[in-house]
């Protein structure tokens, strides 16, 4: 999947805390672009992020470890995720996964999860173009 088919791809750029909100925020940058997504995300899956890109490793699987764990056990990867869709303030994403036998999977998932179990899976993040041009903002000039 890729632009020709709608998709863009991203990258994780950073991870915002809004103490005054008590918020959680990833923003997404468009890989060979300039635009940015913004994501409002839970605490749990922040620090999940966190963790991961941070390089610490808990002496026990976490749950988005446990997730990465299983799938790669069942001989499978994650190919991708992508986030498809923004229904009422809402993102929907999805995990794309390979299964041993050449099948391809879609599992709905929330982005959250998602770029979570990703960073994990060293998997790309790809985004709907519609998303994209829906809410996304220009990176500022530096």
């Amino acid at each position: 999947m890729t632009k020709e088919n709608g998709l863009v791809r991203m990258e994780l750029s950073q991870i915002r805390i809004d103490e005054k909100r008590g918020e959680q925020v990833i923003v997404l940058k468009e890989k060979n672009g300039k635009r940015l997504l913004p994501i409002v995300i839970g605490i749990l899956e922040a620090t999940a992020i966190k963790m991961e890109i941070s390089g610490y490793h808990p002496p026990r699987p976490l749950t988005h470890d446990l997730l990465n764990n299983t799938i790669a056990e069942l001989g499978a990867a994650l190919s991708q995720i992508v986030v498809e869709k923004l229904e009422q303030n809402i993102f929907f994403a999805k995990l794309v996964i390979e299964t041993g036998n050449g099948q391809t999977i879609e599992v709905d998932a929330r982005p959250s999860d998602s770029i979570a179990l990703a960073v994990r899976a060293k998997a790309p993040i790809y985004v709907a173009r519609t998303v994209l041009d829906q809410v996304s903002f220009q990176q500022p000039e530096s």
